[in-house]
């Protein structure tokens, strides 16, 4: 999509667990406004009221799954002409993934299924809710499996599959990581922060992590988080250009320390904001551990 296009509205559906969240968070960091959850028979009535705020947006994302209700999912096609006759484009992404990947993913993470009520178990929760998502399988524009995928390749998935054509060029991923947790497999450059002061010994910043405003004047008043943040970005402005010069599509830089916390998301927030400061399309940022 040009920045001439038509508005577009980006409805992400699927299996709980198959990477909606991380479609969502995606088009967020691509400048999409994006909701989660949204009641479905309020997509036209929320693309109206966006789209008339002084703002103007015109790049939505919402994320509707199985927790409407199922006479909604099936109400969807109608609304999406509704949408459409406001001027919007939309398309409708499906994330599948195989029922023994979800089970693994789940066994992981410990989360509980929106189904998993009632006793019911996580193999029939999964099962009920392909059955009733079956319908919106059925009428999206692209269906993506991510059985599988990680973290970084769904995240770049979203932004080749979709078409969405933010940019033309690099895209950057600034990553943290826990060390302890092991390497990011598809990391291009890695930066190990463990050499720098470690907030978590500060009581007070321990529960915080380096996104915030307290974590990150703690790290900048120290000269040495100063030199290794300035060298970091000397080093990548210099090789950036020459990755691109390739024609290399992505580039990921990761920032690891202890836990995965503090230094390591400073880092990476830090250069993701640097090349955004720059007119850089297509930065993202993950951290790991916090999500």
């Amino acid at each position: 999509m040009s920045e001439t296009s038509r508005p577009l509205l980006i409805v992400v559906s699927g299996m709980s667990g198959s990477g909606k969240s991380v479609a969502l968070n995606t088009l967020e960091d691509l400048d999409f406004f994006c909701t989660d959850n949204l009641p479905a028979e309020l997509l036209p009535r929320f693309v109206r009221s966006v789209a008339s705020e002084e703002s103007g947006r015109t790049r939505l994302a919402v994320g509707i799954d199985v927790r409407n209700r199922t006479p909604d999912l099936a109400r969807i096609p109608q609304w999406l002409s509704e949408v459409g006759a406001l001027g919007f484009d939309h398309k409708l992404v499906y994330f599948d993934t195989r029922d023994e990947v979800l089970l693994k993913r789940y066994s992981d993470t410990r989360r509980k299924h929106p189904l998993s009520h009632g006793g019911l178990a996580l193999a029939d929760a999964i099962r009920l809710e392909r059955e009733r998502m079956r319908p919106l399988q059925a009428i999206a524009d692209l269906v993506m499996d991510t059985s599988e995928m990680n973290v970084h390749q769904m995240r770049r998935q979203v932004i080749t599959e979709l078409g969405i054509g933010v940019h033309q060029g690099l895209s950057l991923l600034f990553e943290s990581f826990a060390y302890k947790r092991g390497l990011p497999a598809d990391a291009d450059f890695i930066f190990d922060a463990r050499v720098l002061p470690n907030p978590h010994w500060d009581a007070r910043l321990r529960p915080l992590s380096g996104r915030d405003a307290a974590v990150r004047e703690h790290l900048e008043q120290d000269p040495l988080v100063r030199a290794y943040a300035e060298q970091v970005t000397a080093f990548l402005d210099a090789w950036i250009p020459r990755f691109e010069a390739e024609t290399r599509s992505y580039l990921t830089v990761a920032f690891g320390c202890t836990g995965g916390r503090h230094r390591s998301v400073y880092l990476a927030e830090r250069l993701a904001a640097h090349y955004r400061d720059l007119g850089r399309n297509g930065v993202l940022s993950f951290h790991r551990e916090l999500e």
